[in-house]
């Protein structure tokens, strides 16, 4: 089973940029899309991002205007650069691809 791997998660205020990484083992994105989700403490996870095999995008309307999700197929990574961040979009942040979940990166952003 493909492996995927976050990072790029930490402490950041209000208003600053982070961007999230998703390696994966295989070359798997040239096939599969890519969701970034994310899980607040006592929410449930939910979809803050896609992109296809093409390069189509979505967003949740809480994010869109501020996140974007890119794809660099060679280096078999998916990208989430996040920007204007709120104290709202505080979290674990996991991919998903191929019935694959990575282990997550933390997100905080706090003053």
């Amino acid at each position: 089973q493909v492996q995927l791997v976050e990072s790029g998660g930490g402490l950041v205020q209000p208003g600053g940029s982070l961007r999230l990484s998703c390696a994966a083992s295989e070359s798997i994105f040239n096939f599969y899309g890519v969701g970034w989700y994310r899980q607040a403490p006592g929410k449930q996870r939910e979809l803050v991002a896609t992109i296809t095999t093409i390069g189509i995008t979505g967003y949740a309307a809480s994010v869109k205007g501020r996140f974007t999700i890119s794809r660099d197929n060679a280096k078999k990574t998916v990208y989430l650069q996040m920007n204007s961040l709120k104290t709202e979009d505080t979290g674990v942040y996991y991919c998903h691809s191929e019935n694959s979940w990575g282990q997550g990166t933390q997100v905080t952003v706090s003053s």
